[in-house]
């Protein structure tokens, strides 16, 4: 579809929500597609977790995105879907390649919310590739359990923040889970929640820079535990680490059923996003130094500083096999 104001910030650059929503839209199809080939129980894919994906080129208002999606591989309850979005402007004809992501879905039951299915399974052209899928679904599964094992974190006010501190530009968004948001069987779509955690993100980044900013990457977004409609939801985010062109902000997601439950609050979901600060020609610009001023926020700095070397050496790696 082509992109139109709303979809973008004031200098034309589509959101990364934005984005993200129409990578999850196309997943949930295929996905729920394939759950539902063979004669069985009625199900509708949910959203499980979205690996690493980088935001490789900027989309602008007027340009066509092409969302594209294919099923890599099936576990017994799981999907594993990789898609691509490609921006074509329509003046020109130009297209480039702007987004790469793995997502992984579970099918769910239409008669019974809590009730996962078994997944139809597919048929690969090669060994290898049922191999290497096989350690994609286990390396995802062990990350998810560890962030879910860390995530007893909560973001309080602080009175009067210094700038380029984590309290200054900490931010939070809470939103009531309506009809709209909502998949057939009444919790949200993945794809909603991410374009709201995006919305916080950038508003952190923004607070902290003062200037224009993109989204230039998102590591994996765990998705814990189904947030249902009438649900108040509280988008949480804060500064995490700097380098000197990139930020990484932790964004999490807390639900408090609202209507007909007793349970308390808890966590939903729960991501790292990574945004680039930009001049008005387009242009990286420094960004500030984070102020750790804590004991938390100078361990959170060490280790979003590990996640981005790390990054960084493996980028480095692949352009380097490219190269020969």
């Amino acid at each position: 579809r082509i992109m139109r104001p709303d979809d973008a910030n004031i200098a034309g650059n589509v959101h990364g929500g934005t984005i993200l929503k129409m990578i999850e839209e196309a997943g949930a199809i295929i996905s729920t597609r394939h759950c539902n080939s063979q004669a069985g129980e009625p199900s509708v894919a949910a959203l499980a977790r979205v690996e690493r994906t980088d935001f490789l080129s900027p989309m602008c208002i007027g340009e066509v995105a092409n969302v594209s999606a294919e099923i890599t591989y099936t576990s017994r309850h799981s999907v594993e879907v990789q898609v691509n979005v490609m921006s074509e402007n329509i003046l020109t004809g130009a297209k480039k390649v702007t987004n790469k992501a793995t997502l992984w879905y579970v099918p769910l039951s239409l008669k019974n919310v809590n009730k996962v299915l078994e997944v139809p399974p597919i048929q690969y052209a090669r060994k290898e590739q049922e191999d290497e899928g096989k350690k994609r679904y286990e390396e995802q599964k062990l990350d998810r359990l560890e962030t879910k094992q860390r995530n007893g974190d909560v973001i309080l006010p602080v009175i009067n923040p210094e700038p380029h501190t984590v309290g200054y530009s900490q931010s939070s968004l809470i939103h009531l889970v309506g009809p709209s948001d909502c998949t057939l069987l009444g919790f949200v779509h993945g794809g909603v929640t991410m374009k709201l955690m995006d919305e916080v993100a950038g508003i952190v980044a923004a607070r902290h820079c003062k200037t224009n900013i993109v989204t230039a990457s998102v590591d994996a977004i765990n998705f814990h535990e189904k947030i249902k409609k009438g649900c108040v939801i509280t988008v949480s985010g804060r500064m995490t680490f700097t380098s000197n062109k990139s930020m990484e902000i932790e964004v999490f997601v807390d639900a408090d059923p609202f209507v007909d439950e007793p349970r308390e609050r808890y966590r939903a979901v729960s991501a790292f996003f990574t945004y680039v600060s930009l001049s008005k020609e387009g242009k990286p610009l420094a960004v500030p130094q984070l102020l750790t001023e804590t004991e938390d926020e100078k361990r959170r700095f060490e280790e979003g500083k590990g996640r981005y070397l790390q990054t960084k050496a493996k980028r480095q790696a692949q352009m380097q096999q490219a190269a020969q």
